[in-house]
């Protein structure tokens, strides 16, 4: 069998288990189809580039999400440093500069001498090496065709979007402010507010708007937390004011001033140039987005720079094809990570991509591959997966729900959590020293 582990797909998963087996001085070749060819939804050729949001979630401990950031922390993930590295204000989120970002991710794959990168697509996954297939939900459809032949199955899919981003010196200041909802003295989100009047006419023109034609579109396919905002639109007005456009917690700072709707943007760059609409993923036509999100009064003139989109994403059928340790049940030497696997998220695809490249380490060096502990999210969500026993399996990102209760009952959402993640860190920790995973 080849010495050197083939990465399919650097992205975020590809990148990230890259990263982890060259830590461990496992060679690896890794592929990437891109800029040869390129995806309905990313802009570069660059690795690990966020094709959606620049936001890789919440950094606070008792959310699911701040939890993972932690254990992926206490492994030493160093794609996650470099996403430090290149942070953005976005309150208690996690945002990067989008290309400032990949630009050193890419940088640190291409110069290190374990790596070897090869660009172009590839169309069958070979079998005579340790594969991690990582090529994300964006996967070709030659290479598509190889995995269903490989798992003996069809492919599953769902569709997502994505949101427009403007410059800043194109928008009008006098009808926005700086502020923070869940901090009174921060500036992370340029907010620009709808009176009652302008709410409704946005609402109107946003629910009749035209929309793109997509090939096989269906309304059921869409992931509920990433709706289009035309697909909110169309439900309930109070579903927009509650959901991407809610004021709650949001005033003018020097005027105190409440508003009826609120736009949140945020920076996509760390100079604060570039600004995407947070919550506005669309399939809006492109003159439709210029014309409907014109109709917010701070963007009456808003220079886009990127618009948003809608493009269909593949994914495995977890319980099915994959065995505890995230390999193909068909072939134990292809291990997948990322949104293939079901897994939805930026975090949870790094998260994934890191255990992969652990996992492959040991079996290199002639050890057993490890399962994370349950009551640890990086356990839980593996788990949550592959035991999937719902009527149909939809992508997933992590959640509290996925690890075991507390043995003492505890009242408050917010105590409990943060007990659960004391829990989790504290058992990681001993696990990572037990198997020598610093």
């Amino acid at each position: 069998m080849e010495s050197k582990v083939t990465i399919i797909g650097g992205g975020l998963a590809g990148s990230a288990a890259a990263l982890e087996l060259v830590a461990r001085d496992i060679p690896v070749v890794l592929r990437e189809m891109r800029p040869n060819k390129m995806t309905p939804a990313h802009s570069t050729g660059e690795l690990a580039e966020p094709v959606c949001s620049n936001s890789f979630g919440s950094m606070r401990n008792f959310s699911a999400n701040g939890l993972l950031m932690s254990e992926m922390e206490l492994l030493g993930c160093e794609l996650l440093q470099i996403a430090k590295s290149n942070a953005v204000p976005a309150g208690q989120a996690l945002a990067v500069d989008r290309l400032g970002f990949s630009s050193a991710v890419t940088k640190s794959l291409e110069q290190n001498p374990n790596i070897e990168l090869k660009r172009g697509e590839i169309t069958k996954i070979p079998r005579d090496t340790i594969v991690i297939l990582a090529s994300g939900p964006l996967t070709s459809d030659a290479l598509m065709a190889d995995i269903k032949s490989i798992a003996g199955c069809d492919g599953l899919y769902f569709f997502d979007a994505t949101s427009p981003t403007v410059t800043l010196e194109s928008l009008d200041m006098s009808r926005a402010f700086w502020a923070n909802r869940r901090d009174p003295d921060g500036d992370d989100y340029l907010n620009c507010p709808l009176e009652i009047d302008e709410f409704n006419l946005f609402h109107k023109a946003l629910a009749d708007a035209e929309r793109v034609d997509i090939k096989d579109f269906e309304p059921d396919k869409l992931f509920e937390s990433c709706l289009p905002i035309e697909i909110i639109a169309m439900r309930d007005s109070e579903a927009m004011r509650f959901g991407p456009m809610k004021p709650v917690g949001l005033s003018h700072p020097e005027t105190g001033e409440k508003y009826y709707a609120i736009v949140q943007l945020r920076r996509e760059d760390k100079e604060g140039r570039h600004l995407n609409l947070v919550g506005f993923q669309t399939r809006l036509k492109y003159p439709e987005q210029k014309r409907i999100f014109s109709m917010i009064p701070a963007l009456k003139d808003a220079k886009f720079v990127r618009y948003g989109h809608m493009h269909k994403n593949f994914f495995m059928d977890a319980p099915k094809l994959l065995d505890e340790y995230l390999r193909l049940k068909s072939d134990s030497n292809i291990f997948t990570a990322g949104q293939v696997t079901g897994g939805e998220g930026y975090l949870e695809a790094i998260a994934q991509g890191t255990c992969a490249g652990i996992n492959v380490a040991r079996i290199i060096n002639e050890k057993e591959p490890i399962l994370f502990p349950k009551e640890t999210i990086l356990g839980s969500f593996a788990s949550s997966l592959i035991n999937f026993e719902g009527k149909s399996f939809q992508p997933m990102k992590v959640n509290f729900g996925m690890v075991p209760p507390l043995e003492k009952r505890i009242r408050g959402r917010r105590e409990r959590r943060e007990k659960l993640a004391e829990r989790s860190l504290d058992i990681l920790s001993k696990f990572i020293a037990d198997n020598n995973l610093a």
